[in-house]
């Protein structure tokens, strides 16, 4: 994913693409009105379907989403969303979960899955004349999964491992972890994707059952088809596949919602590191509000490219940072934060770097932004949006992203909405969100190793750090 993607991140099972994901890159570059080809259908069990036909190779992706994720999870059983992906891979009665893997890979394909704080995925990418093969798989492991103690167990220890890998080792993801449970009090963005160490380590088996008898219903899910397939003879294979499956409960998705913040708070986190970071996060709404669209464009101003505002200040000119970066989430289900990250360099202080992020963020507030410089960061958008809908796989994750965040349908307003943002609109959204008491601000603290330790392996400074 793109550094600023405006697709959740994942806490994913190790994606690797193979071969045959390569191909899909290969595309050439989809339409603006991909919202214009889609055709959609509600099975009478509450399952929705969504169909991308697109011809260019012979090829498809098929994509089941269910519609949960931590926000889902409560106090005390965090993880069970990550946990349950794991253990949807040990198979059902009539397939074991080394056939699963087997039976794609035979029939020339990869599979994979990922959870978010909103929904989790699982998806084959295959030869357009082998949907078949993915359809009768996802169906099956919808409604007959087995879940087993003895699985329950080996997995839970390899979730556990992977927490310390992914969060504990890596001092940003820890102190990113820290800020978005300072940041939200009453959401349930408060806590990480993985889950608390000591929630895996208590919840059981029958918490992991239940959660699947909830959320792993038709009802509470949607198909996403892009590919090389004719509706007409597809939709009767999904209709056969999944219209017998029985409904299952609507579970219900409101969660509570952080009221404003009354005043700047502040997170640090000391951990053995090489390097300090700072993290300023400001809450802000999702694409349900226009506001949203505006922040796009504020983010790309701010931190795209090397000559952006960011990087030719705090990289180029006053040399405080080795790097910038921002972070918006257009498509969280629920309101989310806009994210400014930085790596001072080597012997700059943070306090240097904050100075000069305050700089550029009181004159985004208090200047016009000049016409050609907005009209650049709204053609990078807009290129963006464009190109990175080349391959059938990522076509039909945003297809599912926006149906989680709102409707598919939404899709088409993503252009139109950044192409009338004004310099005005800049002004009056920077006044109103990028202040110093609507923000929570993270700062690492490093440590030296201990004797005869390294200091932990981080993660490239391009990478991108927020969900």
């Amino acid at each position: 994913m793109e550094r600023r993607s405006r697709l959740l991140a994942s806490s994913a099972r190790g994606m690797v693409w193979p071969c045959l994901l390569c191909s899909l890159f290969l595309l050439p570059p989809a339409e603006a009105t991909l919202e214009q080809e889609v055709f959609e259908k509600v099975l009478p069990n509450g399952l929705k379907v969504i169909l991308l036909e697109n011809h260019r190779v012979p090829l498809v992706t098929f994509q089941v989403v269910y519609r949960v994720g931590s926000r889902n999870e409560e106090w005390g059983k965090t993880g069970l969303s990550h946990m349950l992906e794991h253990m949807m891979f040990k198979g059902t009665p009539k397939v074991s979960g080394s056939d699963f893997s087997r039976i794609v890979q035979e029939n020339g394909g990869q599979h994979n899955a990922f959870t978010s704080q909103d929904f989790t995925v699982y998806f084959e990418n295959l030869s357009a004349n082998r949907v078949g093969v993915a359809i009768d798989l996802e169906s099956d492991r919808m409604h007959n999964l087995i879940l087993r103690e003895e699985d329950f167990r080996t997995e839970r220890m390899v979730v556990m491992e992977e927490r310390r890998l992914r969060t504990e080792d890596n001092p940003k993801a820890f102190l990113m972890e820290q800020l978005e449970a300072t940041a939200f009090q009453l959401q349930p963005y408060h806590w990480p994707v993985i889950g608390w160490m000591e929630d895996i380590e208590r919840f059981t088996l029958e918490d992991l059952k239940a959660y699947y008898r909830t959320y792993y219903t038709p009802s509470n899910a949607f198909l996403v088809v892009a590919g090389d397939f004719k509706k007409e003879d597809l939709l009767p294979q999904i209709e056969k596949a999944f219209g017998s499956l029985p409904a299952g409960p609507v579970p219900d998705q409101k969660r509570d919602i952080d009221p404003p913040q009354a005043g700047e708070r502040r997170v640090y986190a000391k951990r053995e590191a090489n390097l300090p970071f700072l993290v300023m996060s400001y809450h802000v709404p999702n694409l349900k509000e226009p506001d949203s669209y505006v922040l796009e464009v504020i983010a790309t101003l701010l931190a795209d490219g090397k000559s952006s505002r960011l990087y030719q200040d705090l990289v180029l000119e006053a040399k405080v940072a080795l790097d910038v970066n921002t972070g918006h989430p257009l498509l969280s289900h629920d309101p989310g934060l806009f994210m400014i990250s930085v790596e001072p360099l080597p012997g700059k202080e943070v306090g240097e770097v904050e100075e000069a992020l305050d700089r550029q963020l009181d004159r985004l507030s208090r200047e016009p932004v000049e016409e050609r410089e907005l009209q650049k960061a709204k053609n990078q958008l807009e290129a963006s949006f464009i190109f990175g809908q080349d391959s059938l796989f990522h076509q039909g994750i945003v297809l599912a992203s926006y149906e989680v965040a709102s409707d598919w349908r939404r899709i088409g307003d993503y252009i139109p909405n950044i192409r009338k943002v004004s310099t005005q609109d800049i002004m009056r959204v920077a006044n109103r969100y990028l202040i110093p008491d609507n923000r929570t601000v993270g700062v690492l603290v490093p440590l030296p190793a201990k004797e005869g330790k390294l200091a932990p392996s981080e993660p490239s400074i391009k990478e991108r750090l927020v969900r």
